[in-house]
């Protein structure tokens, strides 16, 4: 009885085992069946199209590479693939290349990617078509497998691009005829090519401007001479210059679609929401809507800005009258958004009650700037910089290091020279934002008492720093309890 009860023992001992084998053996064979399946697979590489014509039209579509698996001889080695794209003259000299791995038999470049690619890479003229080859390579795990190729002959004609920024220029605008100063028209996300802005024009003229270099021989849109409704491009200044006229002064919303050439000018109203506060955990406010922390309206009224330091959590931005948790909200287009999407939507309720998520990684001071006439959001890092004759950043606006930032702390540590300095939120062009400046003009550097001025509105304060005074310093600002130190 003994005996047969160590007999069904080790019998069922070994039937786990062989089951636990065979398992594993199919695991293998499954494997090498799939490897054998490549065997006699010529690798072959095909795309989307091989003669094509790109337009702006078509920045959200893909230009397609697809191929075949390749034959690994039966060795059931793995196999890896190099995608190589170059003009058809180089014979692959200086290929754009993609390193897949394994596993990867497609690849989709976006067509306004691929334009880029042509005009930079490939030194291509827009409206002339480039003779192209694309070349897939497979390499095998074992060795003994000769690398395996497949090459296509294409052409493709790239397209100007058009601009990227827009900005009005005219005595109609609100900076009137200072090009350096145009007021910026606001890219639409879903349509790149389509332009809004939406704020006071005053009465006059105005047209546009791609960029706000001082020159005027840069390319700007002006008015169609047959049609008001229509825009026309005119590149390096040249063409007729003739521009929209406002008769009346109000509010207007302005959409120009690049690509159409067409421009529509509207009358508005004054905003749906004059006032704005921010609701969240990540946010000063916390989950308070009877008290939350509010947004300033700006020189546009459908403009508003607000500046924190955020912390792990999630926000929401209220409108219309406080202490109603399903009133009105401008929320993400989907929950838990990160920061640097633009998308936002206008909605009441609480049902949808999609938020913000600031993470561990994002925390940090930010300036949140919402247009609620486009319905596009920015939610920026605040940087701050140190300039002037002091510093080593100099006077040198637009190439300024920035002072090293933990949450709301901004330090810098290093020599001071004498001479003045003063602090500055942006790095770009004179008056474009925020400054901190001293409260009294050559103000010592033990009075650490400051103010604000905006877009150089305000006396033009700085510290002084005396020959005996130079040395290396420590220069912290924490702008979160407006507090400065200078050691």
């Amino acid at each position: 009885m003994k005996k047969n009860k160590n007999y069904i023992v080790w019998t069922r001992f070994a039937i786990v085992f062989l089951l636990f084998l065979s398992a594993a053996l199919s695991s293998c064979s499954n494997d090498d069946l799939q490897a054998k399946n490549f065997s006699a697979d010529v690798l072959k590489l095909t795309l989307s199209s091989t003669d094509m014509v790109l337009d702006q039209s078509m920045f959200q579509q893909k230009f397609s590479f697809k191929w075949s698996t390749g034959d690994n001889k039966g060795t059931g080695a793995s196999i890896s693939y190099k995608l190589e794209i170059d003009k058809k003259e180089n014979n692959f000299a200086n290929a754009v290349e993609y390193d897949f791995g394994k596993n990867r038999y497609d690849f989709d470049i976006n067509v306004a990617t691929l334009n880029s690619i042509l005009l930079t890479t490939f030194n291509g003229e827009a409206g002339k078509a480039i003779a192209l080859q694309a070349r897939i390579t497979a390499t095998f795990g074992d060795k003994s497998v000769t690398p395996q190729t497949s090459t296509v002959d294409f052409n493709l004609t790239p397209y100007k691009p058009l601009s990227s920024e827009l900005y009005m220029v005219g005595d109609a605008s609100p900076n009137g005829w200072d090009i350096t100063k145009a007021s910026a028209l606001t890219a639409q996300t879903s349509n790149p090519v389509v332009f809004i802005y939406s704020g006071q024009l005053s009465k006059g003229k105005f047209k546009f401007a791609v960029n706000t270099d001082s020159c005027w021989c840069q390319d700007f849109y002006t008015k169609d001479a047959t049609d008001s409704g229509k825009i026309v491009y005119n590149s390096g200044g040249s063409g007729s210059d003739l521009q929209w006229e406002i008769t009346k002064a109000g509010l207007y919303k302005i959409t120009v679609n690049l690509l159409k050439l067409t421009i529509v000018i509207e009358e508005q109203e004054s905003p749906a929401f004059t006032q704005l506060w921010i609701v969240g955990d990540a946010s000063p406010s916390g989950w308070n809507v009877d008290t939350p922390e509010a947004f300033m309206v700006t020189d546009n009224p459908f403009i508003f800005t607000y500046e924190a330091t955020l912390t792990p959590g999630n926000f929401k931005i209220m409108a219309g009258t406080k202490g109603s948790w399903c009133g009105q909200w401008y929320r993400p287009l989907v929950d838990n958004q990160g920061l640097t999407e633009t998308g936002v939507a206008q909605n009441s309720g609480c049902d949808v009650d999609n938020k913000w998520q600031v993470t561990a990684q994002t925390a940090g001071r930010y300036k949140i700037t919402l247009d609620i006439s486009t319905n596009v959001i920015k939610i920026t890092p605040v940087e701050v910089y140190l300039i002037g004759s002091a510093t080593p950043n100099g006077w040198n606006m637009g190439s300024l290091l920035p002072m090293t930032k933990s949450g709301s702390v901004y330090t810098y540590s290093g020599p001071l020279t004498a001479g003045e300095f003063k602090f500055t939120k942006y790095n770009t062009n004179w008056c474009d934002g925020t400054e901190i400046t001293a409260v009294s003009a050559n103000q010592a550097i033990n009075n650490t008492n400051f103010t604000k001025r905006d877009k150089c509105d305000g006396d033009d304060n700085k510290w002084v720093v005396s020959a005996a005074q130079a040395g290396n310093h420590t220069i912290t600002l924490d702008l979160s309890t407006n507090v400065l130190t200078i050691n």
